[in-house]
């Protein structure tokens, strides 16, 4: 077995039937497989997973409900892999055809990998223009450890095991906190450009702004934990103060818009859902 498919999900069954015969229509002549890690779905995603055996059979089905959030449905389903090489995807996103070969490729080069994000297929244009430039599309470039979404990684299964797997305390950003550990032990994050998928973005401005808002909430905690392992402060009250006072004035000049208005509405989530943080886990920003 060249590779094994990791998918967590939790009430997918609005989207994981469109990634699962995107799965069936990959161009890979080596045997892999797919394992859906379901982390306590109550609507018809089971039910989804099972038609596609057929179709797919290799596909198995898991249950990853003992702890909520995707880091536990995927260190679940990393720990019933066959293949030495793991593959992390999501049940909302959609594989192109090139996917499997692609990182069983990468893999065979490297040790770790991520692919690239098409945001073409999925989403409206105005969508895009929102929140493209807020996602790591392929490996995101910072000033501690460079990251990707866990969307579209590739490690080799004993790495996977030396960092522990994802931090099932994370509820989100735990993709980018495993790519900064596994950094950490001296090994590099490489492109594996050809894996490639087009990836879903909220639909909603409210779904927006509540994921954006929560996601720099939990980027506090991110931040916190990294710094007892040598990480730089990087986040402190001049620069959160200076965005606070920017924030009228962008206001004023650059929304024109539908398309401004929520880039300027995703700022503001950003900002606020730092103080929050900020309060939240007891952060000194001074």
């Amino acid at each position: 077995m060249k590779l094994s498919v990791v998918i967590p999900c939790f009430n997918a069954a609005d989207t994981i039937a469109a990634q699962l015969e995107a799965l069936t229509k990959q161009k890979c002549s080596e045997p892999w497989e797919i394992i859906i890690a379901d982390n306590g779905s109550t609507d018809e995603t089971s039910n989804i997973v099972k038609q596609y055996q057929h179709n797919l059979p290799n596909l198995r089905i898991v249950n990853a409900s003992a702890i909520k959030g995707s880091a536990h449905a995927r260190n679940v389903g990393a720990s019933v892999a066959i293949s030495d090489n793991l593959a992390f995807c999501d049940a909302d996103d959609e594989v192109t055809t090139g996917w499997v070969a692609a990182i069983i490729e990468a893999l065979s080069k490297h040790d770790f990998v991520a692919g690239n994000s098409d945001y073409s297929k999925l989403n409206e244009p105005w969508i895009v223009k929102c929140c493209g430039v807020r996602e790591a599309n392929g490996i995101k470039d910072y000033v501690y450890f460079p990251y990707a979404g866990g969307n579209n990684l590739g490690i080799k299964r004993s790495v996977h095991d030396r960092v522990g797997g994802f931090d099932e305390t994370m509820l989100l950003l735990q993709d980018i906190d495993y790519c900064w550990r596994v950094q950490k032990t001296g090994i590099k994050l490489e492109s594996a450009s050809n894996a490639v998928i087009y990836f879903r973005f909220r639909n909603t401005v409210k779904g927006m702004y509540r994921r954006c808002w929560r996601l720099a909430c939990y980027d506090i905690l991110l931040h916190q934990k990294h710094q007892k392992m040598g990480m730089p402060k990087l986040i402190r009250w001049r620069n959160l103060s200076k965005d606070a006072a920017i924030l009228p004035l962008k206001f004023l000049v650059k929304v024109r818009d539908k398309e401004t208005f929520v880039r300027w509405l995703l700022d503001l989530a950003w900002l606020g859902g730092h103080l929050q943080g900020c309060i939240k886990y007891n952060y000194p920003v001074i």
